[in-house]
Protein backbone atom coordinates (compact mmCIF):
# COMPACT_ATOMS: atom_id res chain seq x y z
CA UNK A 1 0.00 0.00 0.00
CA UNK A 2 2.61 2.67 0.90
CA UNK A 3 4.95 1.63 -1.97
CA UNK A 4 1.88 2.20 -5.01
CA UNK A 5 0.55 4.93 -2.83
CA UNK A 6 2.89 7.69 -4.25
CA UNK A 7 1.68 6.98 -7.66
CA UNK A 8 -1.79 7.97 -6.57
CA UNK A 9 -0.95 11.02 -4.64
CA UNK A 10 -2.11 9.70 -1.45
CA UNK A 11 1.03 8.69 0.03
CA UNK A 12 0.49 11.06 3.42
CA UNK A 13 -3.15 9.89 3.36
CA UNK A 14 -1.77 6.13 3.02
CA UNK A 15 0.59 6.21 5.88
CA UNK A 16 -2.17 7.36 7.73
CA UNK A 17 -4.44 4.68 7.00
CA UNK A 18 -1.46 1.82 7.50
CA UNK A 19 -0.75 3.54 10.85
CA UNK A 20 -4.09 2.64 12.25
CA UNK A 21 -4.57 -0.88 10.55
CA UNK A 22 -1.31 -1.52 12.44
CA UNK A 23 -2.51 -0.66 16.48
CA UNK A 24 -5.90 -2.14 18.03
CA UNK A 25 -9.21 -1.16 17.18
CA UNK A 26 -9.08 3.14 17.15
CA UNK A 27 -12.69 2.67 17.91
CA UNK A 28 -14.52 2.33 20.79
CA UNK A 29 -18.07 0.68 21.52
CA UNK A 30 -19.14 -0.22 25.77
CA UNK A 31 -22.16 -2.52 25.91
CA UNK A 32 -23.73 -0.55 27.75
CA UNK A 33 -23.00 2.64 25.46
CA UNK A 34 -23.31 1.08 21.95
CA UNK A 35 -25.72 3.71 20.02
CA UNK A 36 -23.87 6.58 22.04
CA UNK A 37 -20.56 5.26 20.26
CA UNK A 38 -22.39 4.33 16.53
CA UNK A 39 -23.17 8.05 16.60
CA UNK A 40 -19.76 9.42 17.49
CA UNK A 41 -18.30 6.62 14.88
CA UNK A 42 -20.78 8.15 12.18
CA UNK A 43 -19.67 11.66 12.26
CA UNK A 44 -16.14 10.15 10.45
CA UNK A 45 -18.00 7.82 8.23
CA UNK A 46 -17.34 7.70 5.01
CA UNK A 47 -20.11 6.13 2.61
CA UNK A 48 -17.17 4.09 0.21
CA UNK A 49 -15.94 2.23 3.78
CA UNK A 50 -13.71 1.30 6.64
CA UNK A 51 -10.55 2.70 5.67
CA UNK A 52 -11.62 6.19 4.64
CA UNK A 53 -13.53 6.02 8.03
CA UNK A 54 -10.13 5.49 9.93
CA UNK A 55 -8.46 8.14 7.91
CA UNK A 56 -10.96 10.54 8.90
CA UNK A 57 -10.64 9.67 12.64
CA UNK A 58 -6.90 10.50 12.68
CA UNK A 59 -7.25 13.56 10.99
CA UNK A 60 -9.75 14.53 13.64
CA UNK A 61 -7.63 13.33 16.59
CA UNK A 62 -4.26 15.27 14.99
CA UNK A 63 -5.91 18.32 14.39
CA UNK A 64 -6.94 18.13 18.15
CA UNK A 65 -4.69 20.16 20.34
CA UNK A 66 -2.51 18.06 22.33
CA UNK A 67 -3.81 19.22 25.92
CA UNK A 68 -7.45 18.33 24.99
CA UNK A 69 -6.99 15.29 23.17
CA UNK A 70 -8.19 12.83 26.41
CA UNK A 71 -10.97 14.63 26.51
CA UNK A 72 -12.32 14.64 22.71
CA UNK A 73 -11.32 10.89 22.80
CA UNK A 74 -13.47 10.13 26.17
CA UNK A 75 -16.01 12.38 24.25
CA UNK A 76 -15.91 11.09 21.03
CA UNK A 77 -15.61 7.23 21.76
CA UNK A 78 -11.75 7.02 20.65
CA UNK A 79 -9.41 5.06 22.18
CA UNK A 80 -6.49 7.35 22.78
CA UNK A 81 -3.75 4.70 23.12
CA UNK A 82 -4.32 3.48 19.76
CA UNK A 83 -4.52 6.57 17.95
CA UNK A 84 -1.28 7.85 20.10
CA UNK A 85 0.24 4.46 18.71
CA UNK A 86 -0.58 5.15 15.53
CA UNK A 87 0.28 8.71 15.55
CA UNK A 88 3.78 6.82 16.49
CA UNK A 89 3.54 4.67 13.44
CA UNK A 90 3.00 7.19 11.00
CA UNK A 91 5.77 9.01 11.72
CA UNK A 92 7.62 6.26 11.49
CA UNK A 93 6.47 5.55 7.88
CA UNK A 94 7.04 8.93 6.41
CA UNK A 95 10.85 8.47 8.03
CA UNK A 96 11.22 5.24 6.02
CA UNK A 97 9.53 6.61 2.99
CA UNK A 98 12.41 9.62 3.16
CA UNK A 99 14.55 7.84 3.22
CA UNK A 100 13.55 5.63 0.18
CA UNK A 101 13.22 8.44 -1.41
CA UNK A 102 9.39 8.13 -1.98
CA UNK A 103 7.35 11.23 -2.36
CA UNK A 104 5.44 12.49 0.51
CA UNK A 105 2.34 13.99 -1.43
CA UNK A 106 -1.09 14.48 -0.20
CA UNK A 107 -4.40 14.30 -2.14
CA UNK A 108 -6.28 17.01 0.30
CA UNK A 109 -8.65 19.44 -1.56
CA UNK A 110 -8.21 22.41 -0.04
CA UNK A 111 -9.98 24.37 -2.32
CA UNK A 112 -13.35 22.24 -0.70
CA UNK A 113 -11.94 22.03 2.74
CA UNK A 114 -14.56 25.20 3.75
CA UNK A 115 -17.02 22.11 2.87
CA UNK A 116 -16.36 19.77 5.24
CA UNK A 117 -14.08 18.79 8.31
CA UNK A 118 -12.66 16.09 5.09
CA UNK A 119 -11.84 16.74 1.58
CA UNK A 120 -10.00 14.15 -0.08
CA UNK A 121 -9.49 12.63 -3.51
CA UNK A 122 -11.19 9.76 -2.36
CA UNK A 123 -11.00 8.02 -5.90
CA UNK A 124 -7.34 8.05 -5.86
CA UNK A 125 -7.31 6.57 -2.39
CA UNK A 126 -9.43 4.00 -3.25
CA UNK A 127 -7.29 2.99 -6.61
CA UNK A 128 -4.29 3.02 -4.07
CA UNK A 129 -5.81 0.63 -1.95
CA UNK A 130 -7.08 -1.73 -4.79
CA UNK A 131 -3.49 -1.99 -6.04
CA UNK A 132 -1.76 -2.98 -3.14
CA UNK A 133 -5.22 -5.11 -1.95
CA UNK A 134 -6.41 -6.89 -5.12
CA UNK A 135 -5.62 -10.25 -3.30
CA UNK A 136 -8.29 -9.50 -0.90
CA UNK A 137 -12.00 -9.26 -2.88
CA UNK A 138 -15.18 -10.17 -2.64
CA UNK A 139 -17.83 -9.93 -5.07
CA UNK A 140 -21.85 -9.66 -4.17
CA UNK A 141 -23.62 -12.62 -6.40
CA UNK A 142 -27.30 -12.25 -7.20
CA UNK A 143 -28.14 -13.83 -3.88
CA UNK A 144 -26.62 -10.85 -1.70
CA UNK A 145 -24.25 -13.26 -0.70
CA UNK A 146 -20.41 -11.97 -0.95
CA UNK A 147 -18.35 -14.20 -2.16
CA UNK A 148 -14.12 -14.08 -2.20
CA UNK A 149 -12.48 -14.13 -5.13
CA UNK A 150 -10.72 -17.31 -6.34
CA UNK A 151 -11.23 -19.53 -3.28
CA UNK A 152 -15.21 -19.30 -3.82
CA UNK A 153 -16.17 -18.24 0.34
CA UNK A 154 -19.19 -17.37 1.25
CA UNK A 155 -18.92 -13.98 3.69
CA UNK A 156 -20.34 -11.49 4.98
CA UNK A 157 -19.23 -7.57 5.98
CA UNK A 158 -19.31 -7.56 9.57
CA UNK A 159 -21.46 -5.14 11.58
CA UNK A 160 -18.76 -3.40 12.48
CA UNK A 161 -18.13 -1.64 8.90
CA UNK A 162 -19.89 1.74 8.22
CA UNK A 163 -20.12 0.46 4.41
CA UNK A 164 -24.29 -0.27 4.62
CA UNK A 165 -24.70 -0.08 0.82
CA UNK A 166 -23.75 -3.26 -0.61
CA UNK A 167 -21.61 -2.77 -3.37
CA UNK A 168 -20.81 -5.41 -6.08
CA UNK A 169 -16.99 -5.54 -5.47
CA UNK A 170 -15.14 -4.73 -1.81
CA UNK A 171 -11.77 -4.65 -0.50
CA UNK A 172 -11.18 -6.29 2.59
CA UNK A 173 -8.35 -5.87 5.44
CA UNK A 174 -9.00 -9.11 7.62
CA UNK A 175 -11.21 -12.71 7.40
CA UNK A 176 -12.99 -13.08 10.64
CA UNK A 177 -14.33 -16.53 11.55
CA UNK A 178 -16.89 -16.06 14.59
CA UNK A 179 -20.72 -17.31 14.46
CA UNK A 180 -20.29 -16.98 10.47
CA UNK A 181 -17.73 -15.79 7.87
CA UNK A 182 -17.04 -12.45 8.45
CA UNK A 183 -15.00 -9.89 6.35
CA UNK A 184 -14.07 -6.44 8.40
CA UNK A 185 -13.22 -3.32 7.37
CA UNK A 186 -13.83 -3.23 4.27
CA UNK A 187 -13.79 -0.34 1.16
CA UNK A 188 -15.60 -0.50 -2.18
CA UNK A 189 -14.05 -0.75 -5.11
CA UNK A 190 -14.67 -0.96 -9.08
CA UNK A 191 -14.43 -3.56 -11.13
CA UNK A 192 -12.54 -1.29 -14.30
CA UNK A 193 -9.67 -0.40 -11.95
CA UNK A 194 -9.28 -4.81 -10.87
CA UNK A 195 -8.67 -5.76 -14.32
CA UNK A 196 -6.36 -2.18 -14.97
CA UNK A 197 -4.36 -2.71 -11.83
CA UNK A 198 -4.13 -6.54 -11.03
CA UNK A 199 -4.76 -8.08 -15.21
CA UNK A 200 -2.16 -10.73 -13.57
CA UNK A 201 -4.50 -12.17 -10.48
CA UNK A 202 -7.45 -11.25 -12.86
CA UNK A 203 -7.03 -13.06 -15.59
CA UNK A 204 -10.24 -14.97 -17.10
CA UNK A 205 -7.97 -18.08 -18.29
CA UNK A 206 -7.01 -18.74 -14.58
CA UNK A 207 -10.10 -17.65 -12.96
CA UNK A 208 -12.60 -20.00 -11.53
CA UNK A 209 -16.37 -20.59 -12.80
CA UNK A 210 -18.34 -18.45 -10.73
CA UNK A 211 -20.36 -14.87 -11.44
CA UNK A 212 -17.73 -12.89 -10.81
CA UNK A 213 -15.77 -14.63 -13.55
CA UNK A 214 -18.87 -13.45 -16.26
CA UNK A 215 -18.83 -10.22 -14.25
CA UNK A 216 -15.04 -9.86 -15.43
CA UNK A 217 -15.78 -10.87 -18.74
CA UNK A 218 -17.96 -8.11 -19.43
CA UNK A 219 -15.33 -5.49 -18.28
CA UNK A 220 -12.63 -6.87 -20.28
CA UNK A 221 -15.20 -6.18 -23.03
CA UNK A 222 -15.93 -3.18 -22.29
CA UNK A 223 -12.41 -2.14 -21.91
CA UNK A 224 -11.83 -4.02 -25.45
CA UNK A 225 -14.59 -1.82 -26.84
CA UNK A 226 -13.24 1.33 -25.45
CA UNK A 227 -9.46 0.78 -26.99
CA UNK A 228 -10.92 -0.04 -30.23
CA UNK A 229 -12.83 3.94 -30.28
CA UNK A 230 -9.75 5.16 -29.05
Amino acid sequence: LILVSPDYGCSVEMARIVACLSVPQIFLRPRDSGKLADDAKAQYAHEDGDHLTFLHAFVAYESTPMNERKKYCWENFLNERSLQSAANVCRQLEGIMSKLQLPLVSCENNRRKHESQFSYDYTSIRKALTAGMFLQVAYKERTGDYKTIKDNQIVSIHPSSVLTSKPQWVLFEEFALTTKNYIRTVTTTMVEWLIELAPHYFDLENFPECEAKAELELAYRRRARYHSKT
